[in-house]
């Protein structure tokens, strides 16, 4: 048996109020619901979010769909912080050659 991975996404579900909560559990699974700011974090498939989108933009208690960017952001950062210290390093250098002391 060999494990497989579905690729997920977030997507926020702003409504009008918390009393369909239960609808909203069969298009996927509730990961965090805010009763007082009135909206529902819910994981997908990432092959049904546009359907799933729709649907849910369809129900009279729903408000606004919200789609997460997450899986569509570079998470890999080990080359950004090996360019920063890099660049620190040049201009440290470049300041110590032109700089020049005023009394």
């Amino acid at each position: 048996m060999e494990l497989t991975t579905n690729e997920r996404q977030g997507i926020i579900v702003w409504v009008y109020s918390l009393r369909h909560f239960k609808t909203l559990k069969r298009f996927g699974l509730i990961h965090y619901a805010s009763r007082r700011m009135k909206y529902v974090v819910m994981y997908i498939n990432q092959s049904d979010v546009e359907m799933t989108q729709k649907k849910l933009a369809d129900l009279h208690f729903v408000r606004k769909v919200e789609l997460s960017y997450r899986p569509f952001i570079n998470l890999d950062f080990k080359d950004f912080f090996g360019k920063e210290k890099r660049d620190a390093a040049k201009e440290q250098i470049e300041e110590k050659g032109s700089s020049k002391t005023v009394f």
